[in-house]
């Protein structure tokens, strides 16, 4: 087992027998999505080297991936969620490593096969552990060094991953950059937001860890007294504080891409928010992208993610000047749903810089709104509840009850709002408010702390509420794990919500005279008071349809405030869930303040809380993001652009013909011909896809281009098509060299990775369409031929977006075959064709080549190409392994098929197999004959043996299957 020398450095003190728990650590922790590469052609080979690495007196399972030659490369850490291991980010490292890094996966303390407890991250423990990893990587050879000992590396890692990175760069200063990914800033904030316990995420992720066991005694320790109290106490939050990257905010100061989730109620946007201003203010280079999914759930934007941190890394660790790292802000915005497969429109936001979470603060007047009375009426749900007279209970504005715009002056901004505490910060107004003054200003610093207990005003703005005993039945907000599917519903006007009557205040605005919308965290100011103890509320803002029956809560988030009796009878401002959120013009907006959440630990004893309004709901807006444009559906610009692009290959093509090769005439009836091919992989100078390939396909012939994931068939067949120009060599169809737009291309018809059909339209419709885009004459089509190849009987009339993935592929195979080409080119012909259909296939080819046309077909299922195929081109790792007829190629073995006109009894089988030079004889399950193996002994002397042993031979040939030669070629090509 290797073990490192670290080469750790502690920076902060250490903090004897404070290594203890809580609760939430947990939610630390669930590790966002996982994002996949599928093997490509276009990529160079990855290798993984899986070693056990000793650190810190722990075996910590690990996974190295590299590709290409021994050149120095930048390395990148990659980290995993909570639960989960080292595997889960495989697919990532593969597609880093492709892209010219050296990669390192690992699994953290207490998950996969490391050993150890979970700590947390702990600075000595998990954090540590990177350090090592660190210096494991400065003594590999083809690792970049800035100094000896120092790698060029970056870290990235979703959740627990995503904090380690964090925290990686503040105690380690050899990290060079990092992109964090749905992470915290502050544990404590994020599991103990204001002092308000998230039981149910503190919960699931104590089980999901594996229980109590897995942890550090103190952290269970921690986490049972908290879970019992419901209240977190000042020894959890330090604790987790110390273990959080703000700890170290002063160290952290290397270039941070920050990806946070919308749909997130565990590391809700304000994490972000705090973590991208202290690393802006240590003078790194920042940016902030919030994605539409989280640990809620909803779309991790996995490919666009993947790519950006990509980007993200060219810049800073390879220093790629070119690189494109994004705007200084990013916003995923939902809205609509795609009329063509039901899927929720996206497109993104931008601005130059980040906004923060109040940018362009709108001020909404709210007005007291009436709700059921604590002993009747219906639950306030999405469809905004009914009373028991069947009116909706969002239709009682309060309209008359005072204007909520009062009591703004005088009271002063807040001057305490705490942003490290993620979406639920809030603050003291300043103390400009008048004694004294009306209850309807809300600004009352001389209320009675009593308040609670007495009967409330009758303006609207001042509500009175309990907190059921036991905080039972609780509102419904966000549900951990299916919330962000949710989030993705409110962002179309669908959501879950839902508030008990007598248990909440609530404030509505006048129907909108224009849209808003909402980026960051709304405030409003308040002064709350409870008839004994702590007051807990949760605050949310929904966004109400115009006829008051349906609202949605905006990523079904809330955002929880302790208010303690020192603080109660004061202005308070509440800053509430920070989301992005387009309102409607006609629609309201309503503030409610609930006195219990699902979600979250509210007392257990009942109480009586007072809530005043002071003032207007300030919404920011953020002006400077700047949404992109609506895209059309593709088939609107993609037909003319499609035409444009045709005309400029043609144009092109016209100005460079006299560079084409001139045809060759005598290669006028040679379907194709290829020499010398060599195509190198992007960004690389020595690393080739497809090197010095020739062969040659004659008429009439039906040729199986076979070879391992990586071989180079597909960008072979993209070149053959004129999609890419090849670095050297040439391809010649019918004489003609390849160019794209060449006009012997018009007597290919392909079938490659895919084709792209017009949803709305029918199968045959988008044949007829696509026939009259080539401008031939529709008599040409042979448009019936190919449907009745394809199979698709009723379904021909029905719209493609209706389709399966089996019925779009003979539909894209029925297309290819449009106009009857010369040359058939079919990559993966059968992907998503069931038996009948595949042998109904094999037929086609079989059929469409004995007509004197040539097929090249492109397969992984060897069974079926030995029996469709006449010859076989093999290839590996970009080079030609062998070419030449199936039966020449198959029949190379040393397993020989013996026929007999008897049964074959088991003494005159175990006699054949006694023979000098037999390896092994069977005999065959029917009885007639016997399969021998060959060990030295030749087929002539064989055939002699078996007439001394008077066998009664009928005859004797070579057998071997094409999935034995395949496997033969590739292993002798590896050796």
């Amino acid at each position: 087992m290797d073990e490192p020398t670290s080469r750790w450095r502690r920076r902060l003190p250490r903090t004897p027998g404070r290594w203890a728990a809580v609760v939430a650590a947990l939610a630390v922790l669930a590790g966002a999505g996982t994002w996949t590469a599928v093997a490509d052609d276009s990529v160079p080979p990855v290798h993984r080297q899986d070693r056990m690495l000793k650190m810190n007196g722990v075996s910590v399972d690990t996974s190295y991936f590299t590709s290409g030659g021994t050149q120095r490369r930048p390395a990148v850490l990659i980290g995993h969620g909570f639960g989960g291991s080292k595997d889960d980010v495989r697919a990532q490292a593969e597609k880093l490593a492709a892209d010219g890094y050296a990669v390192m996966t690992w699994s953290a303390r207490g998950f996969g096969m490391t050993g150890g407890e979970i700590t947390l991250n702990a600075p000595d423990a998990e954090v540590k552990d990177v350090s090592g990893l660190i210096d494991w990587l400065a003594d590999r050879p083809e690792v970049e060094l800035d100094a000896k000992g120092d790698p060029r590396v970056g870290v990235t890692g979703a959740s627990y991953g995503g904090a380690v990175s964090l925290l990686a760069a503040g105690y380690d200063d050899r990290v060079d950059a990092i992109a964090p990914v749905i992470s915290y800033w502050n544990l404590a904030d994020a599991l103990f937001p204001d002092g308000v316990l998230k039981k149910l995420w503190a919960g699931i992720f104590v089980s999901s860890g594996g229980g109590c066991e897995r942890f550090q005694k103190q952290l269970c320790d921690m986490y049972e007294r908290v879970a019992v109290s419901g209240k977190p106490d000042a020894a959890a939050r330090k604790l987790l504080t110390e273990r959080s990257p703000e700890a170290v905010s002063d160290r952290i100061d290397v270039p941070a891409l920050i990806l946070q989730g919308q749909s997130d109620s565990l590391f809700p946007l304000g994490q972000a928010d705090t973590m991208a201003k202290a690393i802006k203010a240590n003078g790194a280079p920042v940016s902030v992208d919030w994605i539409a999914g989280g640990h809620d759930g909803g779309d991790d934007e996995g490919e666009r993610i993947q790519g950006r941190v990509g980007d993200w890394f060219d810049r800073y660790l390879k220093e790629d000047k070119g690189a494109d790292t994004g705007p200084g802000f990013r916003v995923t915005r939902t809205g609509g749903v795609d009329s063509t497969d039901g899927a929720a429109l996206k497109r993104g936001a931008s601005s130059a810089t980040y906004p923060g979470l109040s940018s362009g603060g709108r001020k909404i007047a709210l007005t007291g709104a009436g709700q059921p009375p604590a002993t009747g009426g219906g639950l306030d749900t999405t469809t905004g509840g009914a009373d028991e007279d069947g009116s909706a209970a969002g239709e009682q504005d309060g309209a008359g009850q005072g204007d909520a715009g009062q009591g703004d002056a005088g009271q002063g901004d807040a001057g305490r709002g705490d942003a490290g505490r993620g979406d639920a910060g809030r603050g003291d107004a300043a103390s400009g408010g008048q004694q004294g003054g009306d209850a309807a200003t809300g600004g009352a610093q001389g209320a009675p702390a009593t308040r609670g207990a007495q009967e409330a005003p009758s303006d609207g703005l001042t509500q009175t509420f309990r907190n059921p005993a036991g905080a039972s039945p609780p509102s419904v907000s966000a549900l951990p794990g299916i919330g962000g599917g949710l989030s993705q519903l409110s962002s179309v006007g669908v959501g879950l919500s839902l508030d008990f009557p007598g248990q909440y205040a609530r404030y509505e605005s006048a129907p909108l005279d224009s849209a808003v919308h909402i980026t960051g965290s709304p405030t409003a100011r308040v002064n709350v008071t409870a008839d004994h103890g702590d007051a807990v509320l949760f605050g949310k803002v929904y966004d109400v349809s115009p006829d008051g029956k349906q609202q949605v809560l905006p990523s079904q988030l809330v955002s929880p405030y302790r208010i303690t009796p020192d603080e109660q009878g004061k202005p308070l401002e509440l800053k509430l869930p920070a989301v992005d959120h387009e309102v409607d013009a006609g629609h309201r907006l309503r503030l409610v303040l609930s006195a219990t959440d699902l979600a979250y630990a509210s007392p257990a004893e009942p109480a009586t809380y007072t809530v005043s309004l002071d003032g207007a709901l300030t919404v920011p807006t953020a002006p400077a993001v700047k949404t992109a444009a609506a895209t059309l559906p593709w088939w609107t610009w993609g037909l003319p652009a499609a035409a444009l692009v045709i005309a400029a290959a043609l144009l092109l093509t016209g100005r460079r013909r006299t560079t084409t090769p001139a045809p060759d005439p005598a290669l006028t009836g040679v379907p194709l011909e290829i020499t010398g091919l060599s195509k190198r992989y992007a960004k690389s100078s020595d690393r080739y896809a497809v090197r010095d390939l020739g062969f040659r396909v004659e008429k009439g012939q039906v040729l199986g281009l076979l070879g391992p994931n990586g071989a180079g068939k597909t960008t072979t067949l993209r070149m053959l098509m004129g999609l890419i120009t090849p670095d050297a060599g040439e391809i010649r169809v019918f004489g003609h060299a390849i160019r794209p737009g060449a006009p012997v291309l018009s007597r290919v018809g392909s079938f490659v990775e895919g084709a792209g059909f017009l949803p709305h339209l029918s199968g045959r419709s988008n044949l007829e369409l696509y026939w009259q885009a080539t401008g031939r004459p529709a008599a040409d089509s042979h448009i019936d031929e190919a449907l009745e190849i394809a199979g698709l009987g009723d379904a021909l009339a029905r719209a493609v977006r209706t389709y399966s993935q089996g019925m779009r592929q003979r539909l894209a195979i029925a297309q290819a075959m449009l106009g009857m080409p010369d040359l058939l080119i079919l990559d993966e012909p059968t992907n998503g064709l069931d038996p009948p259909q595949i042998r109904e296939m094999r037929d086609v080819m079989i059929r469409y080549a004995a007509g004197g046309r040539t097929v090249i077909v492109s397969s992984h299922l060897l069974s079926e190409v030995e029996q469709s195929c006449t010859h076989l081109v093999v290839m590996d790792r970009g080079r030609l392994v062998q070419a030449g007829p199936v039966a020449e190629i198959t029949g190379a073995g040393d397993m020989l098929l013996v026929s007999t006109d008897a049964e074959m009894t088991d003494a005159l089988v175990g006699k054949v197999a006694a023979l000098p030079g037999i390896g092994s004889a069977v005999g065959l399950d029917e009885g007639n004959g016997l399969l021998v193996r060959l060990d030295g002994a030749t087929t002539a002397q064989l055939v002699a043996e078996l007439v001394r042993l008077d066998v009664p031979v009928t005859g004797v040939g070579p057998h071997r299957r094409l999935e034995d030669a395949f496997l033969t070629l590739i292993s002798q090509g590896s050796a």
